[in-house]
């Protein structure tokens, strides 16, 4: 571990110009990238006594051996020149976007003599119109065989072309109605070129214009009799409403945006992108991110733009980006994206109201959900539990890997509604049906609440039967009344490791728990959630486990549902409380009671609501309503 202090350079040696620093490590490898508008401010707050700083930034300084910068001239260079040096050195302590994967495309090479469509995730063919990316390479199959029925256009390889057009004989996707090309013998160069168009524009966007053409074809054709005609019409409008149908309709026509959901805890994060182009939602990507040093959803933001849109080409660059944050450097970032687009600026905003505000909850949704299904398969693969239960014996020197880890956590409501909770993983995987719920009727603080739950839970170890050991089972034959085959008792099985939510003073209440319940042979350690620092009784300095590892994943998944479970059952209790003093008032009844918590969405409202505002609830009128407004201001 180095010194800090024995490579960091004077003040007067850094300059104050814009630019970019780079932090090395033995050998010179690369370990962190960061820009900066002024390059001596911002690197002395890393050189502060170390106690003052981030615990993983401490890793980083400490892990470095050297620090060095580049002058630039301006914040929109150094947003270039930082990406391009991460993307080059790929350093351990920057953000790692996981799952980024190649996603297909649609692809009209328009570069071509003859343009065809094929579904592609090379996203460099010169010359080539992009449509997506699609998040199933069925999904861009399906919509290709959809538009290819209504816009006729060549499907064929390039070999199988040049080799149709030269022999005069149509390719064979065209002897079977697959390739609408000129080499199929159907149209001429120009003819297909029209084609073309239509069907680039009617992917861009401009959406009705084709159906109400291809409406007035069949109509006409219907009309004079010609129902080949009629039909081929007919199935050309089915085709482009099928295509409509596939893509959503959120925005106001002709909106071309972007808009990025951004779900995050300490170690991971998940991103959802949705494409939106002519108002219809025409792609969606989805990855994870690993963070190995803390940031907040602003700085997630610039990263993800400039991973996105770095190496994008200027059709992919729309007007308008919606985020969830707006980073600090916002306006060089919308400069630097409005000169790669290369026509008019770039919006980076927050949407603030209506149906772009609906969008963004609508991608922050999908991005929860990508990231506990990340949690939820990366906790499932044997193999990665294996060697997390394994690191965590190592790193609290545990004489066994924890089998079984109980996880207790307090949740309250300014120091009411006090509960607590107890989740219990086997083998990595929780055991939902050993989940217990702790109601506490009083207590000072969180310490307290710890050591009342703890006592509570070990008071049935004390004397507990060996697990290992067969239960009795009673003589059939013997004299007198059988009893029941024995089960094991409630809270029986001891855990090996013990987990409190909080730091050294949580961990010290367990610990005068487990001391005064006189149980022994259970490790006991405290994560601490701003840090993710592992506490440990009796020691000055935390446990760190190294960021991305299988060991800290775990923990942090087995910490992060006892606090789930906690928050569940202190909200059922508040609802509770609630729906019990409204049931003691004369004629409110629960119908009533649903009616008004419904309306108002919360307690906390329902509780600064004026009589007049509970009155305009149906079915509450303004006597009921004073007599709401009266009981739940004496509490």
């Amino acid at each position: 571990m180095a010194d800090p202090r024995t490579y960091r350079p004077k003040a007067g040696e850094i300059p104050t110009e814009p630019g970019v620093y780079r932090f090395t490590g033995d050998g010179g490898r690369v370990l962190y990238v960061g820009k900066a508008k002024n390059l001596r401010a911002r690197l002395s707050n890393y050189f502060a006594p170390l106690h003052t700083l981030h615990e993983r930034t401490r890793r980083m300084v400490t892990s470095a051996t050297g620090v060095v910068w580049t002058v630039v001239g301006s914040d929109i260079e150094a947003l270039q020149l930082e990406y391009t040096w991460i993307k080059e050195f790929d350093p351990p302590f920057n953000v790692k976007f996981r799952d980024d994967k190649t996603y297909p495309f649609m692809a009209i090479t328009l570069g071509d003599e003859a343009p065809r469509v094929m579904v592609t995730r090379n996203t460099r063919i010169r010359g080539a119109k992009y449509f997506g990316p699609y998040p199933k390479i069925w999904a861009v199959h399906d919509t290709v065989d959809l538009m290819i029925k209504a816009f006729p256009i060549r499907t064929c390889s390039d070999s199988n072309y040049k080799r149709a057009m030269q022999s005069g004989r149509p390719c064979f996707p065209g002897q079977i109605g697959r390739c609408g090309g000129p080499c199929s013998g159907r149209v001429t160069i120009e003819e297909h070129r029209a084609i073309v168009d239509d069907f680039v524009a009617f992917m861009s966007g401009h959406d009705r214009r084709f159906v109400t053409d291809a409406t007035k074809k069949m109509k006409k054709a219907a009309e004079q009799q010609d129902y080949e005609s009629a039909a081929r019409y007919r199935d050309r409008l089915l085709a482009l409403e099928a295509v409509l149908e596939k893509s959503a309709v959120v925005l106001a026509d002709r909106v071309d945006a972007d808009v990025f959901g951004i779900e995050h805890d300490e170690l991971s994060a998940a991103v959802q992108q949705f494409i939106v182009r002519g108002g219809r939602i025409r792609g969606v990507r989805s990855w994870t991110v690993d963070k190995e040093l803390d940031m907040e959803t602003a700085q997630l933001v610039e990263q993800t733009l400039l991973r996105v849109y770095a190496d994008a080409g200027r059709d992919s660059i729309p007007k308008e980006i919606y985020v969830p944050a707006v980073p600090d450097d916002v306006d060089e970032l919308a400069a630097l994206l409005g000169a790669r687009r290369g026509r008019g600026k770039v919006k980076v905003q927050v949407p603030m109201r209506g149906e772009k505000v609906a969008l963004m909850d609508t991608a922050v949704v999908n991005a929860k959900h990508s990231l506990q299904l990340y949690k939820m398969r990366r906790s499932g693969d044997f193999v990665a539990r294996s060697n997390a239960l394994g690191d965590i014996r190592e790193a609290l020197d545990m004489d066994e890997a924890p089998l079984r880890i109980e996880c207790y956590d307090v949740s309250h409501l300014s120091g009411t509604n006090i509960v607590a909770s107890m989740v219990v993983f086997e083998d990595g995987l929780p055991r939902k049906d050993q989940y217990r719920r702790f109601s506490i009727a009083s207590s000072t603080d969180d310490t307290d609440s710890i050591h009342q739950v703890l006592t509570r839970r070990l008071a049935y170890l004390r004397g507990a039967p060996d697990p290992d050991a067969p239960a009795e089972t009673p003589d059939p034959l013997a004299d007198g009344e059988v009893d029941a085959i024995a089960k094991p008792k409630k809270f029986a099985y001891p855990p090996q490791l013990l987990l409190v939510d909080g730091g050294l003073p949580q961990v010290g209440a367990a610990q005068r728990a487990l001391e005064e319940s006189g149980v022994e042979g259970i490790t006991l350690a405290g994560i601490a959630k701003r840090l993710e620092e592992i506490w440990v009784p009796g020691s000055d300095y935390p446990v760190i486990l190294p960021r991305g590892s299988e060991a800290l994943f775990l923990i942090q998944r087995v910490r992060d549902e006892a606090h789930r479970f906690a928050i569940s059952y202190q909200r059922q209790r508040r609802k509770r409380d609630i729906t019990s003093v409204l049931g003691e008032i004369p004629g409110l009844g629960p119908s009533r009671v649903k009616q008004l918590l419904t309306a108002f969405g919360s307690v906390s409202r329902l509780k600064a609501a004026s009589s007049d505002e509970i009155a305009e609830v149906k079915g509450i009128g303004p006597q009921l309503a004073t007599a709401v407004h009266d009981r739940l201001r004496s509490d």
